[in-house]
């Protein structure tokens, strides 16, 4: 059975993802929002499940993650990959966040954009293709699980969270973070695996790859855009 069509799909979908606006999918606001500018002392379930459900809605991390294990088959393989990315974002999320570590938060969400280009660029061997060498994949996942972390970090502090109990909420909400990424992970996983069971994903798999090369550039365009015109800027 043939899936023409799916490349175009994927295509629309991932560029779609880089036109939502940020508050929509990626930040916290609304009820949540307000809950962890609000909440004094500790709360460990509510933060474990807004960890999750950022993780899990964060169309540029998601996006990061399925061209990491885009060409993937080994369980093995995912396991460490995924495991060296989670170790990333997980110091910079809590370094950022308890140990006061400020950054630009457009601009660290532009870098995250670049990771999702960086690892879809590399998926389709533009790397060994124009510069004849070819990255160490797994140091780039750890380098660029730090700067997705941070982006995490500033979606935090921008909402200056009480002192009292946040140790214990920024580590749920980290936990919530893994659990939120490893239930899209699944998906992720299931959805490639039957993918890869059709004839369309040799024939279509480069196009995907540019599409998703495509959605991080447009990401890192938004970003740098909030940047230069955001007020003193």
């Amino acid at each position: 059975m043939r899936y023409p069509g799916i490349a175009l799909i994927l295509a629309a979908a991932l560029a779609s993802c880089a036109l939502v606006p940020d508050a929509l999918a990626h930040g916290i606001a609304g009820r949540d929002a307000d809950f962890v500018a609000n909440s004094v002392g500790a709360h460990v379930f509510p933060f474990l499940y807004l960890g999750a459900k950022h993780m899990f809605t964060g169309y540029d991390h998601l996006l990061f993650i399925l061209g990491v294990i885009f060409f993937l088959y080994r369980l093995a393989h995912v396991a460490l990959y995924v495991t060296l990315f989670s170790i990333g974002h997980s110091i910079t999320l809590l370094a950022g966040v308890l140990g006061g570590i400020h950054v630009d938060s457009y601009l660290v969400d532009a870098v995250i954009g670049l990771s999702v280009a960086y690892k879809a660029f590399d998926n389709l061997g533009g790397f060994t293709t124009y510069f004849g060498v070819q990255p160490n994949t797994k140091a780039a996942v750890l380098g660029f699980g730090l700067a997705h972390g941070f982006g995490l970090a500033t979606k935090v502090q921008a909402l200056t969270p009480s002192t009292d109990g946040l140790i214990t909420n920024m580590v749920s909400f980290n936990v919530g973070v893994e659990l939120g990424q490893l239930l899209a992970l699944s998906l992720i996983l299931a959805f490639m695996v039957w993918w890869r069971a059709t004839a369309s994903f040799s024939r279509y798999s480069a196009a995907a790859n540019a599409a998703i090369l495509a959605a991080g550039f447009l990401l890192t365009e938004y970003q740098l855009a909030g940047y230069f015109l955001q007020p003193g800027a």
